[in-house]
């Protein structure tokens, strides 16, 4: 299957494009166009300087960098945030920090998340007065407990 060509511009020229740091990464590292801190319990929307225009049938998916979790307590607040085909703007991080005691300081240029690209497929929505039955039914949010 090709590779979609996913167009790319610059907003601020200083910043990196998004690249993958391994072969077999599925999210290419998005970096900070700002410096910026993070008291606890602090979030900020924080710009990446860049935008993009997706291929039809395709979603960009921003999601958190497992390393500043782990370390630091920062993560997205909407994981994954979306990215629809049809959107131009700068791409943006909304950011938390959990550390209940640790500012959290970035330098631009500072990997904050990943970009995550893939197909979608469309839905036909069908309204109808009651929906077929199922093992499950209407059974969530933890009914199958813990193992």
């Amino acid at each position: 299957m090709p590779k979609p060509h996913v167009l790319i511009t610059r907003l601020d020229q200083s910043v990196a494009l998004p690249k993958y740091a391994k072969g077999g990464d599925a999210g290419a590292d998005l970096t900070s166009a700002i410096d910026f801190t993070l008291a606890p319990g602090e979030r900020k929307l924080i710009p990446t300087g860049i935008a993009i225009a997706l291929p039809d049938g395709f979603v960009a998916l921003v999601h958190p960098r497992s390393g500043l979790a782990l370390k630091n307590g920062v993560t997205l607040v909407n994981t994954p945030g979306t990215v629809d085909a049809g959107y131009r703007g700068e791409i943006s991080c909304i950011l938390i920090n959990h550390d209940q005691n640790e500012t959290f300081s970035c330098a631009k240029g500072e990997r904050i998340a990943q970009l995550v690209i893939q197909r979608v497929e469309r839905a036909d929505f069908v309204e109808v007065l009651k929906l077929p039955g199922s093992v499950r039914g209407d059974n969530g949010f933890g009914s199958t407990g813990r193992k």
